[in-house]
């Protein structure tokens, strides 16, 4: 086990680094919406439609490309993703009208969907002792991403650099990632799961039923992407407009949100290298997000307010998602592109709606996060669900036995 891992170890990095540029993109277009509406002779407002048009690419191929990543493998997804990626940055550049630009946005939702299609079921199968640690880590190279976007923006503005800067520098580190990927990646064969045992009596394989475990993890997963986009979008207008924290400390909520995100991943890495079960990890911060929210709302106090923001983030948007889609792939082994693509048309699907109930609430903010909370209860009652699924079928792993599902394999893919 441990050899295989370090065979992947160069292949995972570079599946990171694309959403290390998936982080940067996310931010691209927002840090640089002035020049962008000049550019496409339109207003600020406008470019919001290119934004939202990501969703709509996502949301069209998301499960045929997950579905199509079980019949020809994980490699060929990661590279058209990578590629996509380059045309949108380049496209987005050459555009010269608001319908040229949007077109590209439904571009970049499409290769966000490759992505995923590849990158997600490609860790599971590389690190099958680690796979929520693993795909956690995506989440902290997308925080990274965002992270590191501004700063190379701010540098750009700086210098009285030209606005591309940044889109070049995401398309060149593309291109060479496309490059390995290609030339020097080596992935895993698919994999058809037939148990074997260590230290444990041989099991029959355990499949989850369609119809009760998908509709309960599609559930979590529109529900997991709606809560952290609530609170990620309006807990500064809350702290603003509820608390009545100042324009400085309103912000800094975000920032708070962001270090318990990051703060999540790690802990999630760590815990989950010591033993700690990724079913654990989804029941515990499914409460956390709960109780967190149900505090914020109740007692609208500065300094609860930011400690909240915190553990919000830590619980909402640590890769409490990414843990849901890993143990929705342990019920259906067979069709982890599927089971990504399920999952990410759902969160796609919440991207659309929830923002459209937020809006109907949003002349009082407090009612916005109310609706948080209500997410958040409904969310943790279908955790409660899937955790009882999970022990019903799996049973209790004894402490010091560990049981072993070995796929397959008939080569490897390089």
């Amino acid at each position: 086990m441990k050899k295989m891992k370090k065979n992947y170890v160069p292949t995972s990095i570079s599946l990171y680094m694309n959403y290390l540029i998936i982080g940067m993109a996310i931010l691209i277009l927002p840090q640089n919406m002035d020049t962008l509406a000049n550019q496409w002779h339109t207003n600020i407002a406008s470019v919001s439609v290119v934004i939202a048009a990501v969703g709509i690419g996502r949301l069209v191929v998301m499960l045929v490309s997950g579905m199509l990543s079980d019949k020809l493998g994980r490699k060929p997804f990661a590279v058209m993703g990578a590629l996509t990626y380059i045309l949108f940055f380049v496209g987005i550049l050459m555009s010269r009208s608001l319908l040229v630009a949007t077109i590209f946005g439904v571009l970049v939702g499409i290769a966000n969907s490759f992505i995923d299609a590849g990158t997600y079921p490609a860790l599971m199968e590389m690190y099958p002792q680690h796979k929520g640690a693993a795909n956690v880590t995506i989440k902290a190279f997308v925080s990274a991403g965002q992270f590191i976007l501004p700063l190379i923006i701010s540098l750009i503005v700086a210098n009285g650099l030209w606005y591309g800067w940044s889109f070049m520098l995401c398309s060149v580190i593309l291109v060479l990632n496309v490059i390995f990927l290609l030339v020097f990646s080596r992935f895993p064969a698919r994999q058809v799961a037939q148990p074997t045992t260590t230290k444990a009596t041989p099991a029959a394989p355990v499949k989850g039923n369609v119809w009760i475990d998908g509709t309960l993890f599609t559930i979590f997963s529109f529900l997991a992407q709606g809560i952290f986009l609530r609170v990620s979008t309006w807990i500064t207008k809350y702290g603003e407009s509820i608390v009545k924290m100042g324009d400085v400390s309103s912000r800094a909520l975000v920032s708070y949100y962001s270090v318990g995100s990051i703060t999540c991943v790690l802990l999630t890495i760590y815990l989950s290298h010591k033993g700690v079960q990724d079913i654990q990890f989804l029941f515990v911060y499914m409460l956390l997000s709960f109780i967190s929210l149900l505090i914020m709302y109740l007692f609208p106090i500065a300094w609860v307010c930011s400690i909240m923001a915190f553990v919000v983030g830590f619980s909402a948007a640590g890769g409490v998602m990414q843990i849901g889609l890993t143990i929705m792939a342990s019920f259906f082994p067979n069709g982890k592109g599927t089971v990504t693509g399920v999952s990410q048309t759902a969160a796609s699907i919440s991207g659309f709606v929830v923002p459209l109930l937020g809006a109907m609430l949003a002349a009082n903010i407090a009612n916005v996060i109310l609706l948080d909370v209500g997410l958040a209860f409904i969310g943790f009652v279908v955790a409660s669900v899937i955790v009882y699924r999970y022990y019903k079928l799996f049973g209790r792993t004894p402490k010091g036995t560990k049981t072993v599902t070995t796929p397959t394999l008939s080569k490897e893919t390089n």
